[in-house]
C-alpha cells in the first residue's frame, strides 16, 4: 500500500514550524505506524535530509511515550490502542494522513512531534507516592483490601500517561490524568494517610502547570488508550472538595 503523509515539522520550540509532504510506498499493512515512519526516515536520512523526530520506547502501548496526533485524533483511529499499535491496515491505499503533535500549553513542542510532557512527571512528584515506612514485605492479608476498591485502584494505575486525554480535550486538562494518580493511592489503605495532601497537591500542581479546566465532554475518556473512565474525575472533585473543607476546619482550629 502506498499512503502520502503531512507530517509537522518543526526544529525546536523556539521556531516556527509547518507541514511537510512525503510519500510512504510498497508498505505492508500489518507493520505498525511507528515502523511506517521508521521507512520514511530511512529515505530521509539516505538521501542527506533531517528525518522525523518522533518519541517512542517500548512500542507496546505500555510507556506512554509515543504520543501522536493521526488524523486529527490522538494515537488514531482505533479505539483504546497507543499511537504504537496503530497498524497501517488501519488506512486505505492512497490515504493522506496528517500527523501533529499532541499541541497543549503545558506540553510545548521540543522538535518536529517530541513535546515536554514533564508536567506530568511534576503532579506526579506533587503527589503519585505514599510515605508510608516499607521494611521488608508484609504479609499477602496482612492489610485487607475490599475487592471493590482494589479492582478500581488497578484500573485508575493503568494510566500510562501518555497525555491523550490532554490532547483530546478542546481546554487542555489533564483531570482525567490528575483523577487517575491521585485515586490508585487513595482507593488503597496504605494512600489513606496523605489522602488530602495528596488530593491538594495533585490539583494544586496541575493548575500550576498551566492545564485548562475540565470541559465535561468526555473526549479524554474516549481518547484514552487504556481506557480511564471520567469516573474517577467525579471522585477526584468530591476528594478535593473534602479535602479542602477539613484543611480549612483544622486550619481554624489551631
Amino acid at each position: 500500500m502506498n499512503v502520502k503523509l503531512k507530517v509537522w515539522r518543526q526544529a525546536s520550540g523556539q521556531q516556527s514550524g509547518g507541514f511537510e509532504e512525503y510519500e510512504a510506498k510498497e508498505l505492508n499493512p500489518n507493520m505498525s505506524f511507528l515502523e511506517m515512519l521508521d521507512e520514511v526516515n530511512e529515505e530521509l536520512i539516505q538521501a542527506g535530509k533531517e528525518p522525523i523526530a518522533f518519541e517512542h520506547d517500548c512500542r507496546e502501548g505500555i510507556c506512554g511515550s509515543c504520543s501522536l496526533m493521526i488524523g486529527g485524533e490522538p494515537h488514531g483511529p482505533e479505539y483504546r490502542v497507543a499511537s504504537c499499535q496503530t497498524y497501517m491496515r488501519s488506512f486505505k491505499d492512497g490515504d493522506v494522513i496528517t500527523i501533529e503533535p499532541f499541541r497543549s500549553k503545558a506540553f510545548p513542542v521540543l522538535k518536529d512531534l517530541v513535546v515536554d510532557r514533564s508536567a506530568f512527571d511534576r503532579i506526579i512528584q506533587a503527589g503519585g507516592f505514599i510515605s508510608v515506612s516499607t521494611g521488608s514485605a508484609p504479609d499477602a492479608n496482612s492489610i485487607p483490601v475490599p475487592k471493590v476498591s482494589a479492582d478500581l485502584s488497578m484500573d485508575a494505575a493503568a494510566c500510562i500517561g501518555c497525555g491523550a486525554c490532554v490532547a483530546s480535550c478542546k481546554n487542555g486538562a489533564a483531570m482525567l490524568f490528575a483523577s487517575a494518580k491521585a485515586a490508585h493511592l487513595n482507593l488503597l489503605p496504605q494512600g489513606q494517610a496523605e489522602k488530602d495532601r495528596r488530593v491538594l497537591a495533585i490539583v494544586e500542581t496541575m493548575d500550576a502547570q498551566g492545564f485548562g479546566s475540565c470541559s465535561n465532554t468526555y473526549a479524554c475518556e474516549s481518547a484514552c488508550p487504556k481506557g480511564i473512565t471520567v469516573d474517577f474525575i467525579a471522585k477526584l472533585n468530591r476528594d478535593y472538595a473534602l479535602a479542602s473543607v477539613r484543611t480549612k476546619l483544622l486550619g481554624a482550629a489551631a
